[in-house]
């Protein structure tokens, strides 16, 4: 049986990449070749450029990136909010502030590491999308780590240090060659990335085709 392997690039900042997370989970348990299936999570930072200590909410951040009315903007999050309270979601954006996420894509990379991707990768967007966990203040970071399974040391020495950047910076470089340039997006056997949070059907049937045998 040939590997099938994904390569999803995501970021915990974006309210669309949890739900696509959620969609994919879906698609993989309805394909009947799930155990031949290698997932690899890569990283991706929203705003490479923005600070790490930002302050305004998501519906701030839309009123003034793109011009949004108040009403506009929480409509745009009610929308968003029903999308993934269908995959089980529960979705309070109104509290949720983005900030520049390398040093949480670092503490994924370290969670990986620890064979603890996984719960760490879900305590972050749990925390981010329903609970409005403040990600560029340090103790948050090393609270929701250490809630995933994480020694609380070796976190605090992680966030201090440099550890586990090459490994971001790579993934990013990656992108860049299969065309990534927004998340969620997924890359199925190295092909060219498709972008966006594809519906369960639509994830379920690029599996499909990637399981076909490659043509000489």
């Amino acid at each position: 049986m040939s590997e099938i392997t994904v390569e999803i690039w995501s970021d915990v900042v974006c309210p669309w990449c949890y739900i696509g997370k959620r969609r994919f989970e879906a698609a993989l348990e309805r394909f009947e070749r799930r155990d031949a299936v290698t997932v690899t999570w890569r990283s991706f930072e929203l705003d490479p450029d923005g600070p790490r200590d930002g302050k305004l909410t998501i519906p701030q951040c839309m009123q003034r990136d793109l011009g949004m009315s108040p009403k506009q903007a929480a409509a745009g999050m009610a929308m968003v909010t029903q999308l993934a309270a269908e995959m089980g979601l529960e979705y309070r954006l109104e509290n949720a502030v983005p900030v520049n996420t390398f040093d949480v894509h670092r503490l994924i990379h370290f969670g990986e590491h620890r064979s603890l991707g996984e719960p760490v990768r879900e305590r972050l967007l749990r925390g981010y999308t329903a609970e409005g966990a403040y990600l560029g203040d340090r103790g948050t970071l090393v609270r929701l780590g250490t809630e995933a399974g994480l020694d609380t040391t070796e976190v605090e020495e992680l966030l201090d240090g440099d550890r586990f950047g090459d490994a971001v910076r790579a993934d990013e470089q990656r992108a860049a060659r299969l065309g990534v340039t927004g998340v969620p997006s997924f890359s199925f056997n190295g092909r060219r990335a498709v972008s966006g949070a594809l519906s369960v059907a639509d994830i379920l049937a690029r599996l499909q085709h990637a399981a076909l045998p490659a043509r000489a």
